[in-house]
């Protein structure tokens, strides 16, 4: 127990301080988005750099782990669209509604919170499993939620909305960033000296920062309105359902190695990020169920993440 609390303890413990900064005011207007364009912009792009640009070949060549996380994603945010499209309501834009629904049932937070918990649990080989995880959400799950809305809300203007998608994909700094990093690892190229410690002042400030960036934004959206059914069907989706699809996948179907499988199912296990409620708020829709099941989900997170730990520990 100790061993879990002294890996839980500093990364919940900032998230309540960033929580309690936001009720009470402290960091001032607009703290939560310019702290979270500092995290999203710089600090994580860099921390993200430089694990690719100095991860071996051997460390990342883990097909059968990308589909076990994609597998378990995927399969969750299913079950969270068809759920969502089956509730009696009339109103337009089902396909959008249900898409963010589906979004934040399998958007597990892997950058924010992943990174520092594979740490603090794996070590330095936690980071590969981490990283991969986090593309995965970006690339493929966050662009698919937006083609879908973008689908649903322009009627169909299927190439045009791919490209778009294509190109913001390419352009969000928590892509581009890990690409560099590969390609410069792949060429060969080393990074100067200044340039590397740049980089590492940068990182060294990713982890706080976002866990903080976090309690902010829990306590900005605490107060909006949302479906108390759908909240809980989402969070039980994000905090039971994925991580057991998952499970399966990496024990009993591709029997990954130990430190793969574990990382698996751990990151699949977080709480939701807030890439869904930042999609909600920018299309309008399903905004509430978003915000309310990613505060819900964060604080029980706390319960079965420590149980995973447990287990792993």
């Amino acid at each position: 127990m100790h061993a879990v609390l002294s890996i839980l303890l500093p990364i919940f413990g900032l998230i309540l301080l960033g929580y309690g900064c936001g009720l009470k005011g402290w960091l001032g207007a607009g703290a939560t988005d310019s702290l979270n364009r500092f995290v999203v912009r710089l600090a994580l792009p860099a921390e993200l750099f430089l694990s690719m640009a100095g991860v071996s070949r051997t460390q990342i060549d883990h097909p059968a782990f990308l589909v076990a996380f994609a597998g378990g994603m995927l399969a969750t945010c299913a079950v969270g669209f068809l759920l969502d499209w089956r509730r009696p309501a009339m109103r337009t834009h089902r396909m959008a509604g249900a898409t963010i629904e589906g979004l934040a049932a399998g958007y597990a937070n892997t950058a924010f919170i992943g990174i520092p918990l594979c740490l603090g649990v794996f070590g330095p080989a936690g980071l590969p499993p981490v990283v991969l995880a986090t593309l995965l959400t970006v690339c493929a799950l966050f662009a698919l939620a937006i083609a879908l809305v973008e689908l649903d809300l322009q009627a169909g203007d299927g190439a045009g909305v791919l490209w778009r998608v294509a190109g913001a994909v390419l352009r969000n700094p928590l892509v581009a960033a890990p690409l560099a990093g590969m390609l410069v690892n792949a060429l060969g190229v080393g990074v100067d000296a200044p340039v590397l410690h740049l980089l590492t002042l940068l990182a060294g400030a990713a982890s706080p920062c976002a866990l903080v960036t976090i309690g902010l934004f829990l306590a900005e959206t605490r107060s909006i309105p949302a479906s108390g059914v759908a909240v809980a069907r989402v969070v039980a989706l994000k905090l039971l359902l994925q991580p057991a699809i998952t499970a399966a996948l990496a024990f009993e179907i591709l029997r990954l190695p130990l430190l793969w499988a574990q990382s698996a199912v751990l990151i699949s296990a977080l709480p939701i990020g807030t890439g869904p409620f930042m999609l909600a708020r920018l299309y309008d829709r399903e905004a509430g169920i978003a915000s309310r099941a990613t505060l819900i989900s964060t604080v029980l997170s706390l319960i079965t993440v420590s149980l995973l730990l447990a287990w792993i520990t």
